[in-house]
C-alpha cells in the first residue's frame, strides 16, 4: 500500500468514527428539549372555528329573547286589597283601612287598557291596584268575571298601552317550548321556560252551582308560583296562548306542573264580558264522560275514542238534532274530541243561536248532524244582561254573583252605563247597586220594571255605591 492510500484510508476511518460517536451520543446521552408555545402565540383547538362562532344564531323557533322582550311590557302587576280578609297568606300591610293584600297578574289586550286576568285574583277584593310594567299605578274596575272559567276581565283608564298579540293554542304541540310571564311572589315582571307537557287538561279545581265549569287546561312545567295567576304563557314568537291559572302542588309553590287557560277560550270569554257582562254558554244539552277501556268493553266499543253520550236533555240542541245515548261524538267543528273537557272547550267558545257540526258513531256507524245550540234556559237566544231605560238614560243589568258576596245583598240591579237622563241629573253615579223604589224591594230586572210601571214620575230610590255605602237618591223631583 503506498502512502497516499494508507492516508485516505485514514481520513476515511476518522469520518467514521466522528459520525458512529456523534449518532451514539446524540441516541444514549443528550436529554431531549421541549419547546414551549409562545404565551402570545394563538393556541386553538383543532375542532374551534372562530368564524362559525361569529356567525352563530339561536335557530328560528329556539331563541326566548324576542318573547321576552316581546311580551314583558304588556303584563301587569295586580295588587287586591280586603278591609277585614283573615286569610293567612296575605301579608301584612298598613294601607288606610286595607289591612291586607294579595298579589296576581294580568296581560293587557287592548291600547285602551282592557286586561284579562284571573277571576279568583280580583274576586271579593274591595279594590285593586294596576301596575305597569314601567312601574306606572291605576285604580282598576272590573268589567265582568266568569267563575266557570276562572277569567275575569279588567280596566284601567289609560290610552297607547302595549298589549300582547293573541296566538292559537289549537296548534299547540306537546313538547313545544313556552314562556310564562307573570309576578310570582311579588317579583314583578318574572319570565320563566317550559314546554307544553300536555293539553285539555282536567284537575278539578274549577266549581259551579249549574256544572257549567270548564278545565281544558294546558298543562306546562314552567315555573309558576302565587303571584303568577292571570299571567301570561305564550309561544316564542310573543303570542299570547293562554292565561296562567294554576299550579299542582302540596307545599304551596311550584312542583314542577303549572296550568293555564286555552287562548282561544279566554278571548271569547273576554269578547262576552265585555259586550254582554257575563258569558253567553252555548250549550249541546248532554252529559258525557270519557270513553275507556272498561266502558268500550261494558258497550262493546272498538275503538276506544270519543265522547260518550250518557244522557240527552229533552228539547236541547241535541235532542232535537236527533241524537240518542250512547252515541258517541268524535268530533266537534271537524276537531277530534277524545275527552270531556277537549269537548266542552271547543262547545264554550261558540254562544247560544251558533250553528256547529258534530260528528259522532252510532253502532260503529259515522253520523254528522248541524245543530244550534242553546242557553242554559234552553233558548236559542243570548242570554240579555242589561237592558236599556231611554227615560232614565241608563242601560240597567242584574247583579252579578261577585256583587252579591262583595256587599252582601240577595239581589238588586246595577246601573252599568249612563248617559244624559233623569238618573245623571239625580247625581246617580255610574256602577249604583239599586235595591229599593220607595221602599219596595228589588231583587232583579223583572221586579224593577214592574215597580217602574206602577210608579209615577217622582220616586226614591235606596240601594249601595260603588265604596259600599248607602244611598238615597229623589229621581224626578
Amino acid at each position: 500500500m503506498n502512502k497516499f492510500s494508507y492516508f485516505l484510508s485514514l481520513i476515511i476511518a476518522s469520518l467514521l468514527g466522528g459520525v458512529l460517536t456523534l449518532v451514539g451520543y446524540k441516541t444514549f446521552f443528550e436529554v431531549p428539549q421541549v419547546q414551549l408555545p409562545n404565551p402570545k402565540q394563538d393556541v386553538q383547538l383543532t375542532s374551534f372555528n372562530k368564524k362559525a362562532i361569529e356567525n352563530f344564531t339561536v335557530p328560528e323557533g329556539l331563541n326566548f329573547l324576542l318573547a321576552a322582550e316581546k311580551v314583558t311590557p304588556a303584563v301587569v302587576h295586580i295588587r287586591t286589597f280586603y278591609k277585614n280578609a283573615d286569610y293567612e297568606w296575605f301579608r301584612e300591610r298598613s294601607d288606610g283601612d286595607f289591612s291586607r293584600f294579595a298579589s296576581g297578574s294580568g296581560v293587557i289586550i287592548s291600547e285602551d287598557g282592557y286586561i284579562l286576568t284571573n277571576h279568583h285574583v280580583v274576586d271579593e277584593s274591595d279594590r285593586f291596584e294596576v301596575i305597569l310594567n314601567d312601574k306606572r299605578s291605576y285604580e282598576g274596575t272590573i268589567i265582568g268575571t266568569d267563575p266557570t272559567t276562572d277569567l275575569a276581565l279588567i280596566k284601567i283608564q289609560e290610552k297607547n298601552l302595549p298589549v300582547v298579540e293573541f296566538g292559537n293554542s289549537d296548534n299547540l304541540k306537546v313538547g313545544e317550548w313556552v314562556l310564562a310571564v307573570g309576578n310570582p311572589f311579588d317579583l314583578t315582571s318574572t319570565v320563566t321556560a317550559g314546554i307544553i307537557s300536555a293539553k285539555a287538561r282536567n284537575i278539578n279545581i274549577l266549581r259551579s252551582r249549574d256544572g257549567l265549569q270548564i278545565e281544558s287546561f294546558i298543562q306546562t312545567d314552567a315555573a309558576v308560583n302565587p303571584g303568577n295567576s292571570g299571567g301570561a304563557l305564550v309561544n316564542l314568537k310573543g303570542e299570547l296562548i293562554g292565561i296562567n291559572t294554576a299550579i299542582a302542588t302540596r307545599t304551596g309553590g311550584y312542583s314542577g306542573y303549572s296550568f293555564a287557560v286555552p287562548v282561544a277560550l279566554a278571548k271569547k270569554v273576554s269578547e262576552d264580558l265585555l259586550k254582554y257582562g257575563e258569558v253567553q254558554r252555548g250549550l249541546l244539552g248532554v252529559n258525557i264522560r270519557d270513553v275507556d277501556a272498561n266502558l268500550a268493553q261494558q258497550y262493546g266499543i272498538k275503538d276506544i275514542k270519543g265522547v260518550f253520550i250518557v244522557n240527552v236533555n229533552p228539547k236541547s240542541a241535541a235532542d232535537e238534532a236527533g241524537m240518542e245515548i250512547g252515541d258517541i261524538i268524535t268530533k266537534i267543528e271537524e276537531v277530534e274530541v277524545n275527552t270531556v273537557s277537549a269537548l266542552q272547550e271547543i262547545v264554550a267558545r261558540h254562544r247560544p243561536g251558533e250553528r256547529i257540526t258534530v260528528t259522532y258513531q252510532r253502532n260503529g256507524a259515522e253520523k254528522k248532524v248541524f245543530l244550534t245550540l242553546k242557553n242554559k234556559n234552553n233558548e236559542v237566544s243570548v242570554i240579555k244582561v242589561a237592558e236599556n231605560f231611554d227615560e232614565l238614560g241608563a242601560e240597567i243589568a242584574e247583579i252579578t254573583q261577585a256583587d252579591k258576596k262583595k256587599y252582601d245583598l240577595e239581589g238588586g240591579v246595577k246601573i252599568v252605563k249612563l248617559r244624559e237622563g233623569k238618573l245623571k241629573k239625580s247625581k246617580v253615579m255610574e256602577g249604583f247597586i239599586i235595591t229599593h223604589i220607595d221602599k219596595i224591594k228589588i231583587s232583579n230586572l223583572a221586579d224593577f220594571k214592574s215597580t217602574l210601571r206602577a210608579k209615577r214620575d217622582k220616586i226614591i230610590v235606596e240601594g249601595i255605591e260603588p265604596n259600599g255605602d248607602k244611598a238615597f237618591y229623589g229621581i224626578g223631583f
